[in-house]
């Protein structure tokens, strides 16, 4: 019976002292040559719209809850719906949609009153948008940014933690 002969390859890009391999130089080169590269000016961005009138803030959805910058450009698959009347670029975002399913969960938890001064708490239905979230972000998985995934983890943790909360 014949041995074979068992030959390792180290791939990882830093020597036991903490340099960049050889083989892994280039990438060094290209974040020296884009730190040296003038910055491009940024697109001047609209400032965030005022929250509605009837939320109060200390509504736990909306502490924090802005979205960060995107770092990197958003991926389009093919040309973007546009509302009319919406400028170009301005339309609705998964922010949007996030913050449009989890917008009852206060309301069904009691912590909004509706305008007649009364509480609408349901905490199966507050389940049941939190459930809806949830299913977001299991089909999303592995399509969304890191902004984008961050804030929907947060969002939900946030709405889970309340309803934890309310139910004792």
């Amino acid at each position: 019976m014949s041995e074979k002969e068992i030959k390792v390859h180290d791939k990882r890009m830093f020597t036991p002292d903490g340099a960049l391999r050889e083989e892994y130089r280039f990438l060094d080169e290209k974040a020296t040559a884009a730190a040296e590269a003038p910055p491009e000016p940024a697109p001047a961005e609209p400032p965030p719209p005022p929250p509605p009138p009837h939320a109060p803030e200390s509504d736990p959805r909306r502490r924090g809850a802005s979205p960060p910058p995107p770092l990197e450009p958003e991926r389009e698959s093919g040309p973007r719906l546009e509302l009319p009347g919406t400028p170009p670029g301005l339309g609705p975002t998964f922010y949007d949609l996030a913050a449009m399913i989890a917008e009852p969960v206060a309301i069904y938890l009691g912590d909004v009153e509706l305008p007649d001064g009364q509480t609408a708490e349901n905490l199966e239905m507050a389940r049941l948008y939190i459930d809806l979230l949830e299913v977001l972000r299991q089909k999303t998985a592995g399509n969304l940014t890191v902004q984008e995934n961050a804030f929907l983890e947060d969002l939900l943790y946030r709405l889970r933690v309340r309803y934890v909360q309310k139910r004792g």
